[in-house]
């Protein structure tokens, strides 16, 4: 490529070369710095009753401090969220944990939907014009329901979610919507689950009627899901369904 054309290209894509640099950062210095330590399961647990005196001492710093943290991690794309989601219950509450989670949750999840957005969905609409064609059908078509399922069932990864629904032409304020109300089922279980495991003070919790219950939750959740899904398949035999959507399993809680 000519030198000239070089720099006119980066000319023109100057803000977006700034923003995949400030992220590419952003992540590289939160493992640098071993932050990602801090998050990890096992390290939360064993703090937790530090972090639940000093959010008693100071509850609204430690929420906008936990908040921050969750929308920060999940709009990077950070592998972390399930650790702090799990804190938000011993900590908060279930309901208040439940709440706060879904929240920041839904606003990560927008923040990286607006950086695929800003940052490869003119590529992707050009370079793979026919099949978008056919997704953006799709979407304005049962994006709800594509989406909404897609939030539902926890085996879909989160940040490819997001990525993908970046690419596609849905509306900011569906996207948000739709994902705010998909992600509190799973939200709920999880912050539940957190909210019985800060019960545990010895081995013998971990055989809790309620944790057992909760973890078994989790895990039927996923299928109680994909069975409804093939029951409305059943009886909408000529719709498009979720099993047909133009983003596989393994890809994947207009303008703007």
């Amino acid at each position: 490529m000519p030198m000239n054309a070089i720099v006119t290209f980066l000319r023109r894509n100057r803000w977006r070369l700034a923003l995949v640099i400030a992220i590419v950062l952003a992540v590289a210095l939160f493992y640098a710095l071993g932050l990602n330590r801090y998050l990890s399961l096992a390290e939360l647990h064993r703090q937790e009753t530090s972090i639940r005196h000093m959010y008693t001492l100071h509850p609204a710093l430690w929420i906008l401090t936990y908040f921050a943290v969750y929308v920060a991690i999940t709009g990077l794309s950070l592998p972390l969220s399930i650790p702090i989601t799990l804190l938000a219950g011993p900590i908060f509450g279930l309901m208040w944990g439940s709440v706060i989670v879904t929240i920041a949750a839904t606003i990560g999840a927008t923040l990286a939907f607006w950086a695929a957005r800003y940052l490869f969905r003119d590529w992707a609409q050009a370079r793979f014009a026919r099949p978008f064609a056919s997704i953006n059908r799709g979407i304005e078509r049962d994006g709800i329901f594509y989406l909404f399922l897609l939030r539902l069932i926890p085996a879909f990864p989160f940040f490819a979610i997001n990525l993908a629904m970046g690419l596609t032409k849905m509306r900011t304020w569906r996207y948000f919507l739709i994902s705010l109300v998909g992600m509190i089922p799973g939200t709920v279980l999880y912050v539940n689950a957190g909210v019985q495991l800060g019960k545990i003070r010895s081995v013998h919790g971990l055989l809790s009627p309620t944790l057992i219950a909760s973890l078994v939750a989790i895990g039927l959740f996923p299928l109680i899901v994909k069975k409804s899904v093939d029951l409305w398949r059943r009886r909408h035999p000529h719709q498009e369904s979720p099993s047909n959507s133009p983003f596989p399993p393994d890809g994947g809680k207009g303008e703007n």
